[in-house]
């Protein structure tokens, strides 16, 4: 008898078929969901019952029962349009709930680094315990409760979309499996994964349940808050105008966990901005459609999502854990292999820049310091195939070609490209390669994408492009020339403080994320780790010097503003954190901050770029706390110890 062999394909699923799934899915439970109603709204729930605190707070019927429109799109839609009349009427009844104001006079020269009006200064660390934290008890207190739990819904007027200016998925992936014996069909199985922007995979599936982001489109555009953030700026490589997409991967079936993995638990954290205010665009324009289309690109995020199966101990047991490896190791040389074929043929050069970012920056997501799994390619070579192809496509020219153009959209591999070349020269203590394109930009007051990307205003990493420039060739100036260049820096950085936003909490009194508001304060994060960067090149420098002290507490006090958890955004700010830990001194605060959003954050702590930043400040901060305590007030540079212990990462 010949063996039996299995074929693998994959295709949408019918709506019959989705339907059957959910209901065989119902009697599953979420270790954590919260209600419906905060699950439509995309809202955080406490899970209080009989009412949670949101719902309270807002008038809304909390439920915790399945409610017949949770099954049906348009219901859901009607459903939300009535939860948007009840906030209006709610909203009109309470006060506005501004940011936190902290006055101070604001620090001299280098060191001055938050705007000046409603911002922060070096003073308000001083503070932080007595006055911060209990403003922001006083920011989140409880609207009046003019509304009762259970009051009727106003009734469904139709309205615009609820997410309008970018696309949503809804993908069924299915993938079917047939036995043949002698060439004979014996057996056919299939099976289906949901990922949905919508809601989340069923638990049914072969998918642990996706966390729930801080966010409600509805409410940005009430008067009560910001004006949303343009959704269509970047030009997705993939990108499409229909509402949502459908995705048809065909893998083996041995490598559908990998799939369903790292669908459900690595993409979630490679664009943790992106995911918060641009909920599944990425997903849905960029990341599956390559998965479809670009083998390279597949095999790299399935070799990937082993790695992460690994680090997050998801195998059973030592054999499978070993097939795991086995399995990382395998899609890594198939991607190699992909990108080298491609790369002989000559074809689809967009396609090989697509698997190169990948390579570069997913493994930023996944993996502890040392397993042992990370790829032995570091990443500079493959971003040097990356300048390759981008230098082939002419793409830098073409972007400094859109200065002026103010609907212009920015390719997003440019983008992701620019976010790799300016913080990756400073891993490299070099000159982006890019660089004299950056400054163009800055010079035109132009976008790159950056801070659609990650939440950062592009002029500050304009301006961290020069500051990386300025570090690569500081050896040949005298101290005079360099101390010029420092301050002619550092008045650029000023000037961008100019039209800078107040710091404040990024959430609304009701619970939704102000975009606008996040992007305000990690700018304001980067702005200080770049003027900390800057400040380290003056010749006598020293990390005790009070402005060095203020600039870091101050950053310390910002971080109160960034969501935290396992859920938040501290893996976002990989760098700026690096920049300050590395100077900030034993006992102070942004050490004992640090430690207390690390823990926040359970084992996301541990892996992908924030674990080895992680790993690298506990060593910065070994030797130089060991080398004060003798009385040496010299210290060891963070890239120096990456060196002493061979890591060539990138921490972004």
């Amino acid at each position: 008898m010949a063996g039996a062999t299995t074929s693998t394909s994959s295709a949408p699923a019918t709506s019959a078929q989705a339907a059957a799934k959910k209901s065989s899915n119902r009697s599953h439970k979420r270790s954590r969901t919260g209600c419906f109603t905060c699950r439509l709204r995309r809202k955080k729930c406490d899970e209080v019952k009989p009412g949670c605190k949101a719902c309270k707070n807002l008038g809304l019927q909390c439920q915790y029962k399945r409610p017949m429109w949770w099954s049906d799109q348009g219901e859901r839609l009607s459903q939300k349009e009535k939860i948007k009349n009840i906030i209006k009427r709610t909203k009109l009844t309470e006060k506005t709930y501004s940011a936190v104001p902290i006055n101070a006079n604001s620090p001299p020269s280098l060191c001055n680094s938050v705007p000046t009006s409603d911002g922060f200064s070096d003073s308000v660390s001083k503070t932080r315990a007595a006055s911060v934290d209990s403003q922001l008890s006083e920011f989140n207190m409880s609207p009046p409760q003019m509304y009762g739990m259970n009051m009727p819904l106003p009734p469904y007027e139709p309205s615009c979309p609820p997410y309008p200016g970018y696309a949503p998925y809804e993908v069924d992936i299915k993938t079917e499996c047939q036995t043949f014996i002698n060439d004979i069909p014996t057996r056919r199985d299939s099976t289906i994964s949901s990922f949905s922007a919508f809601q989340p995979p069923s638990v049914g599936g072969s998918l642990a349940p996706e966390s729930w982001v801080h966010q409600d489109f509805f409410e940005q555009q009430e008067e009560f808050f910001e004006e949303p953030l343009d959704f269509n700026f970047l030009e997705l490589p993939h990108g499409s105008t229909v509402p949502s997409y459908q995705a048809i991967i065909q893998v083996d079936e041995a490598d559908q966990p990998l799939l369903n993995h790292f669908i459900d638990r690595v993409v979630p954290q490679i664009f943790p901005v992106l995911e918060v205010t641009q909920y599944g665009s990425a997903r849905a324009e960029m990341i599956f459609p390559a998965l479809e289309s670009n083998k390279s690109f597949l095999h790299c995020c399935l070799s990937l999502a082993a790695q992460h199966m690994v680090s997050t101990r998801c195998a059973r047991d030592v054999d499978e854990e070993q097939k795991t490896i086995d399995s990382a190791l395998d899609h890594r040389m198939k991607t190699i292999k992909e990108l080298c074929d491609a790369m002989v043929t000559g074809t689809e050069p967009s396609q090989i820049l697509e698997s190169q970012l990948g390579m570069i920056l997913f493994q930023c997501s996944v993996g502890l310091p040392n397993d042992g799994l990370h790829d032995p390619i570091p990443w500079h070579h493959h971003f040097e195939g990356a300048t390759d192809v981008i230098a082939r496509l002419d793409l830098a020219n073409s972007l400094v070609a859109l200065n002026g153009n103010p609907s212009a959209q920015i390719p997003f591999n440019i983008t992701l490209a620019a976010w790799v070349d300016i913080l990756g020269a400073t891993m490299l203590g070099r000159s982006p390669v890019l660089a004299d394109a950056y400054r163009q930009k800055m010079l035109a007051g132009a976008s790159t994408g950056l801070a659609e990307l990650m939440g950062c205003e592009d002029q500050i990493l304009y301006l961290i492009s020069e500051i990386a420039c300025l570090e690569s060739i500081k050896l040949g100036m005298d101290d005079s020339t360099l101390c010029s260049h420092i301050t002619l820096v550092g008045k650029q950085i000023t000037l961008t403080e100019q039209n800078a936003g107040p710091i404040g909490s990024c959430y609304s009194s009701s619970g939704a994320l102000k975009p606008k508001q996040l992007r305000h304060n990690i700018t304001a994060m980067f702005r200080i780790a770049a003027r900390i960067m800057l400040c380290s090149m003056v010749p006598g420098f020293n990390r005790r010097q009070p402005m060095v002290i203020n600039l870091v507490e101050e950053l310390t006090t910002i971080m109160s503003f960034i969501p935290a958890g396992a859920d938040g955004l501290d893996k976002s700010l990989v760098w700026p954190l690096l920049i300050a830990g590395s100077h900030s001194l034993e006992g102070s605060g942004f050490r004992a901050m640090f430690a207390e959003r690390a823990g926040l954050m359970g084992e996301e702590a541990e892996y992908g770029s924030f674990g080895r930043m992680k790993e690298l400040l506990k060593d910065v901060w070994a030797i130089n706390d060991a080398n004060l305590a003798k009385g040496d007030e010299e210290n060891v540079h963070w890239r120096d110890v990456m060196q002493q212990k061979g890591w060539d990462f990138l921490l972004i």
